[in-house]
């Protein structure tokens, strides 16, 4: 039976998923353990922050990987490896503030699955196809969304283990089932990418200091959104949780959408119009307005503007990057993406610590969005004959 490009596609975002939803397992929970074991605004937001860093920069190993060994093998082993740090938050790390931060570190690898994803998808769609496939594939992140509106409820319906068995469940079945049906591309042959010769790729820096701020932006709502809505707006933990599952459905829904208009227009031009959204948008945010109708309307805007220019980003390795180091580049990337992501939470958690006012660290995300978006203008998306095989 011949192997269907969307099938594979399929697998992969419900890898994609999975891998993501176990990555945000502690984030809906931070609130709580802030209450039980008394931890400081910094010490709650190191608690969210530490996945996303080990996540982030174990994407550059499990990429070069996934060059050599292929998605069928490598999905099955992050998700495989996933499931032993779920277990143990779910059973016995979540006393204490150095048990919970040990889990949270290797709970890391589930993040590192997007950098699987990345180039065995590629690998089975045509270059004016591929940023809409990557797009698809990148809704996976929607995985934090399932977190979101279930880990608290699971938890007062059962204990505090139930989210987490489940989660290390549907691991397990997910490994099963990629290792049965998910096949590499036909011709992929396995490759040792030299992650020297990646570095100096142009594309690997352009796309690494956009892809920090456009995913670095989404992951740093979705994983701080909750501590955030309660400060600032004094919501419930429910209610800041629902509220922040559906920034990232937003999100995710359009990103796909970035990736689509990508393989129709320059790339450049979509991040551009994204990141000048996310611009306005922090700068509204910054003077704290009511939820209702103006905070509501700037934190959509700026969920679908980070969607938007994820799958953006992605459609322009997709188009640039050498074929023979996708894998390697997504890597990269990826990882700078997440470390986007790690760096604003505890920066908004040291200056509310400080000031109890997120303004400062709103202004902060307008600045550095901004010289996105003037990179972006100067340097992606001037005309050039090739793309340049160093810096």
């Amino acid at each position: 039976m011949k192997t269907k490009p969307g099938v594979m596609l399929a697998l992969a975002t419900v890898g994609f998923a999975v891998n993501f939803w176990a990555w945000a397992l502690l984030s809906p929970l931070a609130t709580r353990f802030t209450t039980t074991l008394g931890l400081t605004s910094f010490q709650q937001s190191l608690l969210v922050a530490v996945p996303v860093v080990v996540g982030s920069l174990g994407r550059i190993p499990i990429g070069a990987l996934t060059d050599r060994y292929g998605g069928r093998v490598m999905f099955p082993l992050v998700s495989l490896a996933t499931v032993v740090p779920v277990l143990y938050l779910g059973l016995l790390g979540h006393d204490s503030l150095a048990a919970l931060l040990v889990g949270g570190f290797f709970l890391g690898i589930g993040g590192t699955a997007f950098a699987v994803g990345v180039p065995f998808v590629s690998a089975w769609f045509p270059p004016e196809r591929r940023g809409f496939a990557v797009g698809v594939f990148g809704a996976g992140m929607g995985g934090t969304a399932i977190s979101a509106l279930t880990t608290v409820k699971l938890v007062a319906a059962g204990s505090m283990s139930t989210p987490f068995l489940i989660t290390a469940g549907v691991l397990v079945v997910y490994a099963a089932v990629a290792y049965l049906v998910m096949r590499d591309a036909p011709g992929r042959a396995a490759r040792t990418t030299s992650l020297g010769a990646v570095f100096r790729l142009r594309i690997t820096w352009q796309a690494s200091a956009l892809y920090a701020v456009a995913f670095g932006g989404y992951v740093a709502f979705s994983v701080y959104l909750p501590s955030y809505l309660k400060n600032a707006y004094g919501l419930t933990q429910a209610d800041a949780a629902n509220r922040m599952a559906g920034f990232v459905l937003l999100a995710v829904l359009m990103r796909p959408v970035g990736g689509w208009i990508s393989d129709r227009i320059a790339p450049s031009r979509v991040l551009a119009a994204a990141l000048g959204v996310v611009v306005a948008g922090a700068v509204v945010l910054s003077f704290t307005p009511g939820l209702a109708p103006v905070g509501t309307a700037a934190f959509l805007l700026m969920a679908a503007a980070l969607g938007i220019g994820s799958g953006a980003t992605f459609a322009l390795v997709a188009q640039q990057a050498p074929a023979s180091q996708v894998g390697a580049v997504t890597g990269v990337v990826g990882a700078a993406g997440g470390l986007g992501g790690f760096v604003p939470p505890l920066v908004m958690g040291a200056l509310y610590g400080s000031y109890h006012s997120y303004a400062i660290g709103l202004v902060l995300l307008a600045l550095v969005a901004g010289a996105a978006l003037l990179l972006d203008i100067l340097s992606v998306g001037r005309p050039r004959q090739a793309v340049p095989a160093h810096v």
